[in-house]
C-alpha cells in the first residue's frame, strides 16, 4: 500500500512501476500486487482517485514522452515513442462486452505492448486471468490509496 498526497507522487509510482514491465503486460489498477516482471496488471477507483495521473507516470517512465489524458470518449488511446507501445484503455463508457471486442481488445490485449486499463472491474471477465489488479481510493481530498 502506499499513500500519495499529490499528483505528482502519484506519477512517480508509475514510473517506478514501468522499470518492471515487459512486453504483454496488462495494467488493469485492484488487490494484492506483488508486482514482478511479465506480470499482467489491472486499475480500478472512483473518478479522481488517481488512475490517469498513475498512467502518466507509468508512459514517463517507460519513456514516452506523448500527452496522456484520460481516454473516456475514445475509449482507448496508443502512446508510441517509448521503450514499448502503452494502450491506455478506459472501460467507463464501454456498454457491452461486444462492444469492447468491436474497438479491438482481444487483439491488442494480447499483443505487442503495455496495456493500461481504467475501471477494469467494469469488465472483470475480459481481463486475462493472470492479471494482477491495483486500487486506487480516495482517502481525503489531498491523499490517495493505492494497493498493490
Amino acid at each position: 500500500m502506499f499513500i500519495s498526497v499529490n499528483a505528482a507522487e502519484t506519477k512517480a509510482v508509475g514510473e517506478r512501476l514501468a522499470e518492471k514491465i515487459q512486453t504483454g503486460d496488462v495494467l488493469a489498477l485492484v488487490g494484492d500486487l506483488g508486482i514482478q516482471t511479465g506480470d499482467v496488471l489491472a486499475l480500478v477507483g472512483d473518478l479522481g482517485a488517481g488512475k490517469t495521473q498513475f498512467v502518466k507516470g507509468l508512459a514517463k517512465g517507460l519513456g514516452s514522452t506523448a500527452v496522456v489524458t484520460s481516454p473516456t470518449f475514445t475509449l482507448v488511446h496508443e502512446y508510441q515513442g517509448s521503450r514499448l507501445p502503452i494502450y491506455h484503455f478506459d472501460f467507463y463508457r464501454i456498454e457491452s462486452l461486444a462492444a469492447l471486442r468491436a474497438i479491438g481488445f482481444d487483439e491488442i490485449v494480447f499483443g505487442d505492448g503495455v496495456s493500461v486499463i481504467e475501471w477494469a472491474d467494469r469488465f472483470a471477465d475480459a481481463i486475462p486471468p493472470r492479471a494482477r489488479w491495483i486500487k486506487f481510493e480516495i482517502v481525503s481530498d489531498d491523499q490517495r490509496r493505492i494497493l498493490f
